[in-house]
C-alpha cells in the first residue's frame, strides 16, 4: 500500500478550494492564526517568573548570616 504522494495531495488541496473557495480560506486561516496567537498568549502569561522564586533563599540567607 502506498503512502500519500504529491499529486494526491494536489488533487486533494484543488478539491478543497474549488468546494469552500479562496475567501473562505483566506477568512479561514486568519482566525486560526488569530486563535494560536491567543492560546500561546494565555500559556505565556500563567508561568511565573523563575527568577523571583531564586531570589527568595538568597536573601534569607544574608539575613540569617548578618545575624551571626
Amino acid at each position: 500500500m502506498e503512502g500519500i504522494s504529491i499529486t494526491k495531495l494536489l488533487v486533494i488541496a484543488v478539491l478543497i478550494v474549488l468546494l469552500f473557495g479562496t475567501s473562505k480560506l483566506r477568512t479561514l486561516g486568519a482566525d486560526l492564526g488569530a486563535a494560536l496567537k491567543g492560546f500561546k498568549k494565555a500559556v505565556g502569561d500563567d508561568t511565573p517568573p523563575a527568577q523571583s522564586t531564586a531570589e527568595t533563599p538568597t536573601a534569607q540567607q544574608s539575613v540569617e548570616k548578618k545575624d551571626i
